[in-house]
This record gives structure tokens, C-alpha cells and sequence, in this order.
């Protein structure tokens, strides 16, 4: 049986080679779960050589992660070509900032999250801002994740939950027939599928975000900005009809507070280490270690 949610990368890619140029200027959402996950890093006790940036965008957090880790290599990753040139051209900001050196530590590189084009064992912290979404085997992704790093590694990384575009989901259920939202992943979920590929001890904490629009096309204008296209399987094929949108925009309609129309976002955030491997004794024993009680 076909999967309606399947994710056809083909269509991210093309829709995110596309939205390069205005994503920065629409990613409000995005921007401030950046801010959030470095805002994190600061608890973590962490000098990492490499890092690989899963997911990079137009590379602000990159740059960011060069100037937090001075003496680190960063990798930027993405599905999207012209989203590593925008980070390329953002590279300038980092040679103004940090030199030649800091200039030298960064790296580009294309590819898919589920199927990492980087050496197993080679870095020690993954960091992923909004991207694990676009995911269509969250088991791939997270083996992936867990062979690239090193033990002891850190996997940090945000996504969206199963109440994001909620009102848009709802509204949209005008045409049964078709997809119209992706679907997103319960948090509960997601840890269990860290634990599945290896990783300690996961955290996960939930936030929501609402964002306001004054009319329904602001807010399909603001997704399709960020190059946030619909592109499950069981997507329409054709132009939506005016009857469609007529029902979409009614059904939206609904939802309106305070003079405007809301969009949710559930946005999950996760931190998992690789573990160090279990030391064996000759009889296959593994040793344990008692530390005192603390006084």
C-alpha cells in the first residue's frame, strides 16, 4: 500500500532551490528555534573538532556554531544546492568575523539527512535546526546520525510535532481526497527511535509557537517563501480550483482571533549522546563502577 505521506525529496529539493533567495526574510519561526538551540548549548560541556550542520539553510547557524567552537571544523549540509551557494555567499560574514582560519574550518557539502555523505565516527556534534521533518524513515536518519559521530558525540536537533498547521490541516480536510499537510511526528515517538539507533538517554522538551496573519494567502505565502511545499505523495496534482480555496479560506476563517488568523507550531527539541562502548572482560563480564555517596 502506497504511504500518502510520503515525501517526494525531488519536490524539497526543487522547492528549496527556489526559496533560497526570500527564506531568510520569511523564517521568523526558524530564526528563533536557532536562537533556542544555542541558547541550549551553553548547559553542554562540549569542545568538539567537527561538526556537521544537518540541514544548513542559507547557513546561519554554521556561522554561528564557527564562532561558538573557535578552533572547530564545520560541515554544512543540505538537500538544496542553491541553499549551500546562499551559504557560501554567507561565508564572507564569517571571513570578516573570524579571519582567514575561521574561514578555512568551513566546509559545504550536498546531500540527504537520511543518507549522510560524511565518514562514520568523524564528528562530534551533529547539530540539526528544523529539518529532521522532511524525513520519510526517521530510523535512516537517526543510524545515520548515530554512525557519523564519534562516542561520545552529541545529536542536537529540532522538529516539528504533530500539532503544526493544525488550523491549515483542518482546513484543508475541504478536500478529502489529497494531502495537504505533512504529517509530523510525536515527540514520544521520536525517542523512541533515538533509543532504537543507539543513543543514551535522550531529552526531549516541547514549545509552542503561534504565528498571526491577517488573511489566509499571507500565511500560504509565507510557506511557500521558506520553500515549505506540500510534497506528500498523496499531494494534488493540479492547481487548486477557486472552489477549493473558497473552502480552505471559509474553513481558516474559523480560527480567527483577535483579528487574526493563527498558525500553530509544535516544535520538539532533542539532545541524545552516542555512548561510550561497554569495556568487556576476558569472561565477557562488563565491569562496573560504584562511586561514593556524595556528603
Amino acid at each position: 500500500m502506497i504511504d500518502q505521506y510520503w515525501i517526494d525529496k525531488a519536490r524539497v529539493r526543487a522547492s528549496f532551490d527556489r526559496a533560497a533567495s526570500s527564506y531568510d526574510a520569511a523564517a521568523i519561526l526558524q530564526t528563533e528555534v536557532r536562537q533556542r538551540m544555542l541558547d541550549r548549548l551553553e548547559i553542554v560541556k562540549l569542545n568538539p573538532t567537527a561538526i556537521l550542520d544537518a540541514g544548513c539553510g542559507t547557513g546561519h547557524a554554521s556561522h554561528a556554531l564557527l564562532k561558538k567552537y573557535n578552533q572547530s571544523q564545520v560541515i554544512s549540509l543540505d538537500l538544496a544546492q542553491n541553499m549551500l551557494l546562499h551559504t557560501k555567499a554567507g561565508a564572507s560574514f564569517s571571513q570578516k568575523l573570524l579571519g582567514m582560519v575561521g574561514y578555512a574550518r568551513h566546509h559545504l557539502t550536498a546531500g540527504d539527512i537520511e543518507r549522510l555523505p560524511i565518514a562514520s565516527a568523524s564528528v562530534e556534534l551533529i547539530w540539526s535546526n528544523l529539518a529532521v521533518q522532511w524525513c520519510n524513515d526517521l530510523d535512516a536518519a537517526f543510524g545515520e546520525a548515530h554512525r557519523v559521530l564519534k562516542a561520545g558525540g552529541l545529536y542536537s536537533f529540532s522538529t516539528f510535532g504533530p500539532d503544526t498547521l493544525k488550523e491549515l490541516r483542518t482546513a484543508t480536510s475541504a478536500d478529502p481526497n489529497h494531502i495537504h499537510v505533512s504529517r509530523f511526528i510525536d515527540m514520544h515517538d521520536i525517542g523512541d527511535a533515538l533509543v532504537r539507533a543507539g543513543f543514551s538517554a535522550p531529552v526531549l522538551d516541547v514549545e509552542r509557537f503561534t504565528l498571526t496573519y491577517d488573511d489566509v494567502k499571507s500565511v500560504m505565502r509565507d510557506l511557500k517563501a521558506i520553500g515549505a511545499h506540500n510534497a506528500a505523495s498523496g499531494r494534488s496534482r493540479g492547481l487548486a480550483g477557486k472552489g477549493f480555496l473558497t473552502k480552505l479560506t471559509e474553513q481558516y476563517e474559523r480560527f480567527r482571533t483577535d483579528g487574526k488568523l493563527p498558525a500553530t507550531y509544535e516544535v520538539v527539541y532533542a539532545h541524545a549522546w552516542k555512548p561510550e562502548p561497554k569495556v568487556q572482560l576476558a569472561d565477557g563480564a562488563v565491569p562496573v563502577t560504584f562511586r561514593p555517596r556524595a556528603k
